[in-house]
């Protein structure tokens, strides 16, 4: 899988971003000032001209005060019942991998289904992470190593584990090279964004921001 490092358009990264800055009364220019971008590099991204990088959104979501995963939520009505072909995923791509959901971010109950495409290399990022319910995870292809607590474990094609997911955690690709994995989350708060921890921890910020 070659690197990607743009936002499918399978994301309206233009419509969140010009809500975004609607709701804090920013106008174009001073988000331009506060991010460093040129007006027309913004106004490119809100009419869906350009697809920004995921170093942009970082310009971006810093200088309006959000996670850089505000850019990626849905306010769509939850349902009961979510079928999902495999061309509708929502897409996230970050630096050496591609997070893809599976339904539950349209799901009324607490259970999220998540599937990552890893490059030679991906990882969650230096720092573990915690947040509500369990993870259940499988190895689809590939080998992946996940520390939870302290302890590592080495997933290969197959291999599942299943933890409370207060439990600090990370996961790292160490494969030659891709390694897909499912992970399921499950029994969280009904307002929580589990998933969430897992793009951001994946997409920190390039050293050079």
């Amino acid at each position: 899988m070659d690197f990607i490092e743009s936002v499918p358009h399978s994301i309206d990264v233009g419509g969140r971003l010009r809500e975004l800055r609607q709701e804090r009364g920013m106008s174009m220019r001073a988000l331009a000032r506060a991010s460093g971008l040129s007006t027309n590099a913004l106004s490119m991204i809100e009419r869906a001209r350009t697809s920004p990088s995921v170093s942009t959104l970082y310009k971006i979501a810093e200088a309006l005060k959000v996670p850089i995963t505000a850019f990626f939520r849905s306010d769509a009505p939850r349902q009961d019942i979510v079928f999902l072909k495999a061309n509708q995923r929502a897409q996230v791509v970050f630096p050496r991998g591609v997070w893809e959901g599976l339904g539950g971010e349209a799901f009324t109950g607490g259970v999220e289904p998540l599937l990552f495409s890893l490059e030679a290399g991906a990882n969650s990022g230096q720092f573990g992470m915690t947040h509500g319910g369990h993870e259940f995870v499988m190895c689809l292809s590939g080998s992946l190593e996940y520390e939870v607590e302290k302890q590592r474990f080495t997933l290969g094609s197959g291999d599942s584990l299943l933890f409370a997911a207060q439990f600090q955690h990370r996961w790292r690709n160490v494969n030659k090279g891709e390694t897909k994995v499912l992970i399921v989350l499950s029994g969280f708060g009904k307002d929580d964004r589990p998933s969430e921890y897992h793009i951001t921890k994946a997409v920190e910020p390039p050293k050079d921001l």
